[in-house]
C-alpha cells in the first residue's frame, strides 16, 4: 500500500503546506492550519462525465455535444431577458436579495442553529412550488422530519417526492397510512412519497434526503428544476474524498460542483451554512467568493424578530435588512420594522433618545437607552449592546473633554431597542444626548429625531442619506429633528434645529428642567 501523503490546509484561506504552521503565512491568522490526506482523485463532476460542458447558459448545443471550449462573445449580445428576478413571496427577502431570485444564482444563508434558517427555505420552497419546480435537499433531516416540521408551518404539502436511491435504506419506522403511502414516479424506480389528505396538492415540490454530493448532482441534471434549497453545504460529501464532511476541502469542492451545475442549468441555489462559535461561516473563506450572495439570519433566540442582513450581493446592496417575526406556524415578514422598534416605548423615561439608522437602502428608527450610575467598584464599566463599544468610549471622553460633564467615574450603560445592531457613526448624537439626559435625570422630548457624527472636537459631523432619514421620521409623526448644520433638507412639516457643537444639540433637545406628568 502506498505512503499516504499529508497536507495542511488553511480554513480560512485554502492555503496548503506540506508541514504544520502555526500562522499560514497567506493570510495571517493563527491556528487555522487542519490536517488532511492527500489524494489524487477526479472531481465529482468528471466522475459524472460533466466536467467538458462549459459553464453558463449561453453554450451551444454543438458546443456541448463536441465537448469544444465556447468562444467568446459581445457582452451586448447577451440577452437580460432570462435574467429576470423572480418573486420569492417575502417582500423582506426579495429587498434583501435586490429585487427577487435572480435566475442561476447562488445564495448562502447563514446563522446560528435554531434561528429559523430551514423554516425560511422551507416557506420559501412552498411559496416558488405554485410557479414553477423546486427541489429541496435536505441532507441533516429525513423525509419524514421534513414532513412533520412542514405541517407545524402549515405548508400545503399534499406530495412531497422522496427521491432514493435505495429503498432499503428508508427508515424502518412505520408511519401511520393516514399520513404516509408509497407510490412510483416516473423515471425513480425506488421513490417514497408521502401524503396527507388534509393538505392541498402541491406537485411541483420535490424532497431529496441525501448527503452524496454525486447523488444531488445526478438528481439536479435529470430534474432541472427552477430553484433548488441545499441545507447544509457542511453535511454534504463526495465520497472520494477522504476528509470528513465540513471539512475544508469537503466544502470546497462540493460547492464547486454545484455552482457549475446551477450556473450550466440555470438553477438557482439557496445553500445553508453553519456558522462557528464567533458567528462566521464555517468552512474556508473560498466558500463566500463562490456564491454570488452572503446572507447572515441574525436575532436572539429568546426573542421573536429576526434580521436578514446581506453581507455580500452581486445583484443588490449589501448591508439591506429584512425583518421577520418568529410565531407558531413558522416565520412572518414585518413590513414597517420601525413601528416594531419602537412599539413598547416608555416616553416619560429618562435618558432615552431617537435615531433613525440606514440599513442597506431602508432607513429604520431606533431607540436608544443609557443609564448613567455611580460606579459600585474602583474601575467604571462602559457595556453596549448594539452599538459600538469604542464609538462609545469616544463619545464619553468628548462629553467630558468637550462639555464638561464627569463621566469617568461613572458606569455606563448603552442599548438599542429590540435588539438591533447600529453600526454607522450617524447614531453618535442621539447615544451622545441619550448618555447626557440619564446623567442628569432629564426626559427628551420623544417627538425629536437626533442625527449627526460626533466628531473628536466636539463638531457634530454630516450625515448620508439625509432626506431619506427624515421622511421616515415624518411619516412615524416626528415634529422635530436635530440635524447637523449646512445640510439641505427638504419641507417635510418638521421643525429643523441644525446644530454645529454638541453642547448646542444637549440645549436644544434636554430641558432644564424635569417635565411634569400630567393626569
Amino acid at each position: 500500500m502506498p505512503k499516504q501523503k499529508i497536507k495542511y490546509v488553511c480554513g480560512e484561506c485554502g492555503y496548503e503546506s506540506t508541514q504544520f504552521l502555526g500562522k499560514c503565512p497567506s493570510c495571517n491568522t493563527w491556528n487555522s492550519l487542519t490536517e488532511e490526506i492527500e489524494k489524487s482523485t477526479t472531481t465529482a463532476l468528471q466522475r459524472l462525465g460533466l466536467t467538458d460542458i462549459g459553464i453558463g447558459s449561453q453554450a451551444s448545443e454543438s458546443d456541448k455535444s463536441s465537448g469544444q471550449p465556447r468562444a467568446s462573445f459581445l457582452l451586448s449580445q447577451i440577452s437580460d431577458q432570462s435574467l429576470s428576478r423572480m418573486p420569492s413571496g417575502f417582500e423582506e427577502l426579495d429587498r434583501v436579495l435586490g429585487g427577487g431570485i435572480v435566475p442561476g444564482s447562488l445564495v448562502l444563508i447563514g446563522g446560528e442553529p435554531g434561528i429559523g434558517k430551514s423554516t425560511l427555505l422551507l416557506q420559501v420552497a412552498n411559496q416558488l412550488s405554485s410557479r414553477c419546480r423546486v427541489l429541496y435537499v435536505s441532507a441533516e433531516e429525513s423525509g419524514q422530519q421534513v414532513k412533520l416540521r412542514s405541517q407545524r408551518l402549515i405548508v400545503n404539502l399534499n406530495e412531497v417526492e422522496v427521491e432514493e436511491e435505495d429503498k432499503n435504506n428508508v427508515s424502518n419506522v412505520e408511519m401511520d397510512e393516514d399520513l404516509s403511502s408509497n407510490e412510483n414516479k416516473e423515471g425513480n424506480d425506488n421513490p417514497e412519497s408521502i401524503k396527507d389528505s388534509t393538505i392541498d396538492s402541491q406537485e411541483n415540490l420535490f424532497l431529496l434526503p441525501e448527503t452524496d454530493l454525486e447523488v444531488i448532482l445526478r438528481e439536479l441534471e435529470s430534474l432541472k428544476p427552477y430553484l433548488a434549497v441545499i441545507d447544509s453545504i457542511q453535511t454534504i460529501y463526495f465520497a472520494s474524498l477522504t476528509s470528513a464532511p465540513g471539512s475544508v476541502a469537503q466544502v470546497r469542492e462540493c460547492t464547486s460542483a454545484l455552482m457549475q451545475v446551477a450556473k450550466r442549468e440555470n438553477i438557482t441555489l439557496l445553500i445553508v451554512g453553519h456558522v462557528t462559535k464567533d458567528g462566521a461561516l464555517a468552512g474556508p473563506r473560498v466558500l463566500e467568493h463562490l456564491v454570488d450572495t452572503v446572507l447572515y439570519f441574525e436575532g436572539d433566540r429568546f426573542a421573536s424578530h429576526r434580521l436578514l442582513r446581506s453581507m455580500k450581493n452581486r445583484f443588490g446592496a449589501t448591508h439591506e435588512i429584512g425583518v421577520f417575526e418568529m410565531v407558531a406556524n413558522g416565520l412572518k415578514e414585518i413590513l414597517n420594522p420601525s413601528e416594531l422598534f419602537l412599539g413598547s416605548r416608555d416616553e416619560y423615561a429618562s435618558g432615552t433618545s431617537t435615531v433613525v439608522s440606514m440599513e442597506g437602502t431602508r432607513p429604520i428608527v431606533v431607540e436608544i437607552q443609557a443609564l448613567v450610575s455611580p460606579a459600585s467598584h474602583g474601575a467604571p464599566r462602559r457595556s453596549t449592546t448594539g452599538i459600538d463599544s469604542s464609538r462609545l468610549q469616544q463619545i464619553l471622553a468628548v462629553l467630558e473633554k468637550r462639555v464638561g460633564i464627569p463621566l469617568s467615574k461613572l458606569d455606563t450603560y448603552v442599548a438599542t431597542v429590540g435588539g438591533l445592531s447600529v453600526e454607522e457613526p450617524a447614531a453618535d448624537l442621539g447615544v451622545a444626548i441619550a448618555v447626557v439626559a440619564s446623567f442628569r435625570d432629564r426626559v427628551v422630548d420623544p417627538r425629536i429625531i437626533l442625527l449627526g457624527e460626533v466628531g473628536l472636537g466636539g463638531q457634530v459631523r454630516p450625515v448620508s442619506q439625509l432626506e431619506l432619514r427624515l421622511r421616515e421620521a415624518a411619516k412615524l409623526g416626528f415634529k422635530r429633528a436635530i440635524i447637523p448644520k449646512g445640510q439641505q433638507t427638504p419641507d417635510l412639516g418638521m421643525q429643523i434645529l441644525p446644530i454645529a457643537k454638541v453642547i448646542d444639540a444637549i440645549i436644544a433637545a434636554i430641558p432644564a428642567q424635569p417635565p411634569t406628568m400630567e393626569n
